[in-house]
């Protein structure tokens, strides 16, 4: 096998593939966390109306085992996706360093440490991400719109203040009015966030296939084994 070279550009596909596999669970995810809440909002809305008895106990045990599940598993599966998608940023990254080295402006390990800096991860993804857009096109001196970063990139911004407002739980001091409330924020957030993930899916399908045209169209760029 021959051996690979840090100035020729690797294919960003097998791990573009396997990020937009990671979004789609987490979007799946969503979903259910989605369908734990009604479940919940509705109980609760049942016992605001009067219902009780054990049998409304039950149900508000279940709902709230059912809603704490969901919140597990959603933890869960975005810490593998995070994990996934970074793996496919960094290397997305790297070959745009080798398609247009003068076009990025930060250094390479900023690929990570931009997503975790408090303050400047509220910026610094959306702006590497657009130098790797530009450096991207298959066609020399091309560019593309920026309009499905920016998308993507304001659906993450509301994502994150969406989770800060739903990142709140059902409490059995809570009075039930409170309880719904927070649902609600909780079902916000999940919303926002589905969409943020679509869009992040067509983010990486999109420069995956201009990185990968670019690749093969050579020969400047050969593909590294």
């Amino acid at each position: 096998m021959e051996a690979i070279s840090v100035s020729r550009p690797r294919s960003p596909v097998g791990l573009g593939r396997i990020a937009v596999a990671l979004l789609g669970l987490v979007i799946a995810v969503d979903l259910f966390a989605v369908y734990a809440d009604f479940r919940f909002y509705d109980v609760i809305g049942d016992a605001m109306g009067g219902a009780g008895g054990e049998a409304m106990v039950r149900r508000v045990l279940a709902a709230h085992s059912l809603d704490s599940l969901a919140g597990r598993v959603h933890t869960g599966a975005l810490v593998v996706c995070v994990i996934g998608y970074l793996c496919w940023f960094v290397r997305v990254r790297a070959n745009a360093g080798v398609f247009e080295p003068g076009g990025q402006s930060m250094q390479a390990w900023w690929a990570v440490a931009g997503w975790f800096v408090p303050g400047l991860n509220l910026w610094y993804p959306r702006r590497i991400t657009l130098e790797i857009w530009d450096a991207s096109p298959p066609s020399s001196g091309a560019r593309r719109s920026h309009l499905l970063v920016n998308l993507w990139w304001t659906l993450c911004l509301l994502s994150l203040v969406a989770d800060r407002l739903g990142d709140l739980h059902y409490e059995s001091g809570f009075t039930p009015a409170d309880n719904r409330a927070i649902l609600l924020l909780s079902l916000l957030a999940r919303t926002v966030e589905i969409v943020a993930a679509v869009l992040a899916i067509l983010v990486v399908l999109r420069l995956t296939r201009m990185q990968q045209a670019k690749v093969l169209a050579g020969p400047g760029v050969p593909l590294a084994v």
